[in-house]
């Protein structure tokens, strides 16, 4: 490894070396980006992923490595990439506003302490572990199962979680080219929704009634190491040394156990990713049996080509896969018999998995229900036919009325507006997942009924049948007709009140990594000056944070390269990031603490003797100052207010 270049940007041959080049390449692109979302009649909401890619201009270089590993090839100098400033920074942003940001490892640091640090040294401290690296001990903590088990997670340090993010970022598009399209779990764009609405349209439209539920004992804990080394070489991904670090951060001493040789640690930001390369190979063995066989005879569409395989002595089958949790759906029980043992016996001998026999089995969904990530399912008769219909599975209700009745006890205790936002938060983000369920009413009417009667007998002093309704209620509950109970002033969402919403279908066209794919997903940045953008980005402010530094560009996306007093656009050498209250008097980095403006602005706000406040006011006579904006920011600094004219 020491052999290797040191590489201080991100260089592909889709990026001409020269700045100006560079810059009219990329625009070139939004532009023709912008073009084809005009032309997509779907589009999704905005996802920060991609707008974080375009903050750091990686987005060209992960196109790339997505566009080769369709074609097949092979990938031997990942590292450069990997260890490149712009993905380092870009990890730091994509890991900054997660929760677990926030949980320290076994050195007790959190993103915080890698905020506070200088993006300089932050990069080539990232450098240097990558050169030799040794992953810092996992911290093993346990949280308690439905069952009343305890599942076991690793939590590595935030410094080890920021270089797994570096890795994940650039191995992702390589895996997303080849993943199968049917899994949807711990995968990008795809949710549990997606997963759902395929096994309806498997069991109620394709007919298929045979449900194989295969239950893989310990899958976390039990992925063999070497098989997966394999698994990522036969994807291209032939980096030796990229290989040589996953391999270590796989035997990463956890604290207090010892040296795993198996398993990839939950709780690693690299382990949904590793685990979905590790069943990627089933997904296309099952599909190699019925979906995806090659046929001598090229038909014209998918149904030509299933009706002509019906004719055959062929195991009919379809997977349905969510991380670990995957369903197996035929059309006849023989089928079904026959492919269990297959897969049972592949499992044990391909990837050295065993299966759960108490909790698999094979399900005819005309008789009985089977459970697909929270909800049950099964066909019912209904005039000539069947149709899917759903419910909360038990678990599921139990679990429902232990997180609504927490954050009820909550309420009672405080009896605030702040806990009642927060019930309503939960009842909402329940209603919005559950909904997914045919039958989600009646099972929200039995949780309803017992939550709340405990909830009104010890609220009365808060509870009241008049209020105003927010935003929020006349937009998720604006049907109902009952009368709205308030606490607080708050009005309280009514638990039993939620719909059937068809799960939606996921589109194969939704890409992260392809101009059209992304044009599905949100809109490209438009409003900013993109060269001034990648200027923020590969010039820091010297001897300040990374939080600054990472902000001072979200900023400036924000505004819309705009100064937040004048809203005249902002320039190179003349704009500056303001801390609005100051950081001798307790201010920090954070985004909410900071505004950008132009450089007379900055001295207009901290001015305190009449020739430099006017000589400011002078250089800024021919722009329209916000005084009332202009005025807080002074306040705040402890200036005197300065009036127009």
């Amino acid at each position: 490894m020491e052999g290797r270049p040191q590489v201080n940007t991100i260089t592909m041959d889709v990026i001409a070396r020269d700045h100006e080049v560079r810059v009219g390449l990329r625009e070139a692109i939004f532009r023709k980006e912008y073009q084809c979302r005009l032309m997509t009649t779907c589009k999704l909401n905005k996802k920060q992923v991609l707008r974080n890619n375009e903050y750091y201009g990686t987005q060209e270089i992960f196109d790339d490595l997505y566009r080769r590993a369709k074609k097949g090839e092979s990938f031997h100098s990942l590292l450069e990439i990997i260890e490149s400033k712009e993905n380092i920074l870009l990890a730091y942003r994509n890991i900054k506003k997660n929760k677990g940001s926030k949980t320290h490892g076994t050195n007790k640091t959190t993103i915080v302490d890698v905020g506070n640090t200088d993006p300089d040294r932050l990069i080539q401290y990232v450098r240097n572990r990558l050169r030799n690296y040794v992953p810092q001990p996992v911290r093993r903590k346990e949280i308690e199962k439905e069952n009343g088990k305890k599942r076991p997670l690793g939590i590595p340090t935030i410094e080890d979680r920021l270089i797994q993010q570096c890795i994940k970022q650039v191995l992702e598009p390589i895996c997303e080219a080849q993943f199968y399209e049917h899994s949807y779990g711990f995968r990008p764009n795809r949710g549990t929704h997606h997963a759902i609405a395929r096994m309806n349209f498997l069991t109620y439209k394709s007919e298929l009634p045979y449900v194989v539920d295969v239950d893989i004992k310990g899958f976390f804990d039990n992925v063999n190491h070497a098989k997966l080394m394999k698994q990522m070489w036969n994807m291209g991904i032939q980096d030796k040394n990229l290989l040589c670090i996953v391999s270590k951060m796989l035997k990463a001493e956890i604290k207090g156990i010892g040296i795993p040789d198996r398993g990839t640690p939950q709780g690693g930001i690299l382990s949904p990713l590793l685990s979905n390369i590790v069943l990627n190979e089933l997904d296309w063995w099952i599909a190699s049996q019925w979906e995806k066989i090659p046929t001598e005879h090229q038909y014209a569409n998918n149904s030509k080509k299933k009706r002509a395989l019906k004719g055959t002595r062929l195991k009919e089958v379809y997977i349905v896969r969510y991380a670990d949790d995957f369903k197996l759906l035929c059309r006849t029980r023989s089928c079904a018999n026959r492919i269990f043992l297959a897969v049972q016996q592949w499992l044990k001998d391909r990837l050295g998995l065993d299966i759960n026999l108490e909790k698999s089995g094979i399900v005819n969904i005309k008789k009985r229900y089977t459970d697909f990530l929270g909800i049950k399912m099964r066909l019912r008769k209904k005039g000539n036919g069947y149709v899917t219909t759903s419910r909360l599975m038990e678990k599921s209700i139990v679990k429902c009325k232990k997180k609504l009745s927490e954050r009820v006890d909550e309420v009672k205790r405080e009896q605030t507006p702040d806990s009642v936002h927060r019930l309503n938060a939960c009842t909402l983000g329940l209603h919005n997942y559950f909904s997914a369920a045919t039958l989600v009413s009646r099972d929200f009417a039995s949780i309803a009924f017992c939550v709340n009667s405990g909830l009104k007998s010890r609220t009365k002093s808060i509870t009241s049948k008049k209020g105003q309704l927010t935003k929020a209620f006349k937009k998720f509950y604006g049907h109902y007709t009952g009368k709205p109970t308030f606490m607080a002033g708050i009005p309280v969402f009514p638990m039993h009140l939620v719909k059937f919403r068809a799960p939606p279908f996921f589109n194969p066209e939704t890409c992260n990594y392809t101009i059209p794919g992304r044009a599905r997903i949100h809109d490209q940045l438009k409003s900013v000056e993109v060269h001034i953008l990648r200027y923020l980005m590969e010039h820091p402010v010297r001897e300040q944070s990374t939080e600054y530094n990472d902000n001072r560009i979200s900023l400036y996306v924000a505004q819309q390269g705009k100064c937040y007093i004048t809203k005249e656009p902002l320039r190179i050498s003349q704009m500056e990031a303001h801390h609005k209250e100051p950081r001798d008097a307790g201010g920090t980095d954070a985004y909410d603490n900071l505004a950008f403006v132009s450089t007379p602005v900055h001295r207009l706000i901290h001015a305190t003797e009449k020739a430099v406040i006017e000589s400011c006011l002078a250089e800024l006579k021919t722009t329209v100052i916000d005084y009332n904006r202009l005025n807080k920011l002074r306040k705040l600094v402890g200036r005197d207010e300065i009036h127009a004219g």
